[in-house]
């Protein structure tokens, strides 16, 4: 069975979200600080602490 990575992200999201009920703010910043972290100069540093 193949899932779609949206799907499943979208899926643990809202299970953890439910679980563990963080703040709406935690959650905003989590998201926005990721997004820009993305495409900053540190995203090669962190990719390579991910992937090793």
């Amino acid at each position: 069975m193949d899932v779609p990575l949206w799907l499943a992200l979208i899926v643990v999201g809202v299970l953890g979200y439910r679980l563990v009920r963080p703040p709406l703010w935690l959650v905003a910043v989590i998201l926005l600080g990721g997004f820009l972290l993305a495409d900053s100069f540190l995203a090669p540093a962190i990719d390579t602490a991910i992937n090793k």
